[in-house]
């Protein structure tokens, strides 16, 4: 019988013939957790006795990294003990980052991967064609000793996408839009899949669209190995790799057109992803514009900002954070010059560190305070006070706000 990617995927790892619905125990290829997850995850294997699996542990520490008080400074050093007295993968500060980016960076995610991870967003790297699901803190102590972790085998839903996105269109607008057809928990326990003219969205795109498939409840996310992947992967530390693919017939839970040429650069408003509109209807004044996360703080979108701020400054009444991913995006912005012109502009630029996203710090916002955000989520109180609201937007949208001193797009300036 034909199988989804997911399935295959699973039937592997667990070495059996899994179908959706199936609880399977399967082997685990890499195991990621930050320095928030890691600590509750080193109490459950310590509780368990056994040696750890060292070759398929990654530690990062990006929350709270450079750590902001003593709270976090704790948490960073048993990470970080842990990390080095068993001998696990560590990427610490000026090696690191956040996580996310860091695991694709490095060459951990690749096709035909089973990956968890101690972080919701751990999806993202269904952008190169693994199966990366978030877990439980103690979920992945067990993996720490075991190397597996059980689960049940998400059903598919097929994503087709037609279409070239018009000018102005990244992959926020589209994952934004998805997310308003389907609303959050759409997706609860499955893999969204995509396919179709994938050919017209880059990694770094497809990242943040997979990255988002957390808010629609996803299990995981799939984009189809194609050139583009492949050109990815050479450039990583990647190893060996299998190319896994949905069979035409496989059991879709169900099938989404979403026509690309259709979508408009858009703003999910508060206080919910899926609560989107076309950004020429939103004009709210703004006091924070925040360019970053392992959603959107890749050197593409950097590169984007500074475009749009070279020669122009932001409006007194802002502030605009521009945080990068991973210490390598901080490395290329400098070289290429993007931090001076970020800078010049009135903007804040500062060293890689998940920072305002979950209401961290670096960004955090006061009483009735306005962000537009390159982020995830915009929950009440996700980035601070919880009478602040926060608006997602594609980072073009984000640098062109800080500008008009309000929520608008490049074209106005």
């Amino acid at each position: 019988m034909n199988k989804t990617a997911v399935e295959k995927i699973f039937s592997e790892k667990s070495g059996t013939d899994s179908r959706a619905g199936d609880y399977v125990v399967a082997n685990v290829d890499y195991v990621m957790a930050n320095d928030i997850t890691a600590p509750i995850a080193i109490d459950a294997f310590n509780d368990l006795g056994m040696k750890a699996k060292s070759d398929k542990i990654i530690i990062i520490p990006d929350h709270f990294i450079p750590p902001k008080d003593i709270n976090s400074a704790i948490q960073y050093k048993k990470s970080k003990d842990f990390a080095l007295n068993n001998g696990t993968w560590l990427y610490d500060i000026g090696n690191g980052g956040v996580c996310h980016q860091v695991m694709m960076e490095k060459g951990f995610a690749a096709p035909g991967r089973l990956i968890a991870g101690a972080d919701s967003h751990t999806n993202t790297y269904g952008a190169l064609s693994a199966i990366s699901t978030g877990i439980g803190s103690t979920e992945a102590g067990v993996i720490f000793a075991t190397g597996k972790m059980w689960f049940k085998v998400p059903e598919t839903i097929k994503i087709n996408l037609n279409g070239k996105p018009s000018r102005g269109v990244e992959g926020k607008d589209i994952i934004l839009n998805i997310l308003f057809r389907i609303k959050n928990g759409g997706a609860a326990y499955k893999c969204m899949e995509f396919s179709g003219d994938i050919k017209y969205i880059d990694i770094n795109e497809r990242m943040t669209m997979a990255n988002m498939t957390t808010e629609a409840g996803a299990k995981c996310s799939f984009f189809d190995t194609d050139e583009k992947t492949i050109e990815y992967l050479k450039q990583r530390n990647t190893g060996e790799y299998k190319i896994v693919k949905s069979d035409d017939n496989a059991d879709f839970d169900q099938t989404i057109e979403i026509n690309m040429n259709e979508i408009e650069p858009s703003i999910a408003i508060p206080n919910s992803p899926d609560n989107v509109k076309h950004v020429s209807e939103v004009h709210e004044r703004i006091d924070q514009a925040y360019i970053g996360s392992c959603t959107n703080g890749r050197i593409e979108d950097i590169r984007k900002a500074a475009s749009i701020l070279k020669g122009r400054k932001v409006d007194r009444r802002v502030r605009l954070m521009v945080v990068p991913a991973s210490q390598e995006v901080y490395n290329q912005a400098l070289r290429e010059g993007l931090i001076d012109t970020i800078v010049e502009a009135g903007g804040y630029f500062s060293g890689t560190t998940c920072g305002a996203c979950l209401g961290g710090y670096m960004g955090v916002l006061g009483p009735d305070e306005v962000c537009v955000s390159s982020t995830n989520r915009n929950f009440i109180g996700r980035m601070g006070d919880k009478t602040s609201r926060v608006y997602l937007a594609n980072p073009s949208i984000v640098a062109a706000s800080a500008i008009l001193g309000r929520i608008g797009t490049p074209e106005e300036i």
